[in-house]
Parts: C-alpha cells; structure tokens; sequence
C-alpha cells in the first residue's frame, strides 16, 4: 500500500497510540494496580471440560483484558461475530495474569484467553481457534506475539504479515498458520 507524504504522520501517530496502549496494558497500567486472583485455568464459575459447549456448540472463551484496551475489546467483538460465547475479566495487571498462566514472554501481547485447556494470547483469528479446538494438538496454547496491524482488532489504515505460532510446556514454538503477505 503507497501512502501519501501527508497521510504517513497519521498513521505512524495511531500506530504509537495504539502501541503505548497495548503496552500500557501489558505491563498492568498502573504501578499501585492490585494483582488479579487466579486459581485455576478455569475460571469461577466456568463448566469445567465437555461440559462448557455454549447453544452454538462452541466451547465459552474466557478473555482477560485490560479495561482500557481498545484492541482487545474489537478482538472480543471478532470472536463473538464469528460464533464464540466470549466472557471477558477486567484486569489492571495483566502481566500477572501471564505470569500466572505461565505465557513465555516472547509470545505476549495485550490480552490472553482461556478456552477448553488452552491458552489463547493475543490477537489470534477466531478461525485458528477453531482449528485448535478441532485438531487438538499437545501444545499449551496459539500466539499471536505483539500487536500486529490488520490482525483481529488491530484493523487499520495499513496490515502487515503475521503469524499465529503454537508453543509448548518447554517453550518450543511452530507456526501454526500465516496471514496477510509472507
């Protein structure tokens, strides 16, 4: 895509605002933020394993984002207009909440989500979680690290190529699918 002279400083402002805030949730928002409780991979409340398949057969999606993060909220609403029933968790420190479900911090990004014994981080498309939840492989969870643009609720005026990258308990990763132009 050729972008104008006038056009560039726009867009290279969006893409800092929107990179402060990602970071700014990833790294909790604020200092004196109160660390989340986490007991379990399943949340409170949650149907425990073949029991948690919503009206639409698809297993509920447990998302943990920051309340000021406008890019998780548009990955939310990508989700549930693919068909998901999404539950979302508000959360000032979100770097406890990788911490605490153990996300290598090479796969991070803004938000991070739980569904059927998988960890979901960052801006993954809903159809490779579908593709998860149908092949089940032994890998902890799908990445998508960063924030990269035209990914799932980080459209924009430009996209760039990204992939989505499986990892593992002992911190091996594979690509598990490719978008935009590679």
């Amino acid at each position: 895509m050729k972008m104008s002279s006038a056009t560039l400083p726009v867009v290279l402002l969006a893409v800092l605002v929107v990179a402060v805030g990602g970071l700014w949730a990833i790294l909790g928002g604020s200092s004196d933020s109160p660390s989340p409780v986490l007991a379990s991979a399943v949340p409170a409340g949650a149907a425990s394993a073949g029991e948690g398949a919503s009206s639409n057969g698809l297993d509920p999606i447990m998302v943990y984002m920051s309340p000021t993060c406008g890019c998780c909220s548009g990955w939310v609403d990508h989700l549930r207009e693919d068909g998901f029933t999404v539950e979302t968790s508000l959360i000032q420190d979100m770097a406890s909440v990788k911490q605490e479900y153990g996300i290598p911090p090479v796969m991070g990004s803004c938000h991070t989500a739980l569904v059927d014994g998988y960890l979901v981080e960052g801006h993954v498309p809903a159809p490779d979680i579908r593709r998860l939840l149908d092949e089940r492989p032994d890998v902890r969870g799908i990445a998508v690290p960063g924030m990269p643009m035209g990914s799932p609720g980080m459209e924009g005026a430009f996209s760039e190529p990204y992939e989505v990258l499986t990892f593992d308990t002992d911190g091996r990763t594979t690509v598990w699918a490719r978008h935009g132009d590679s």
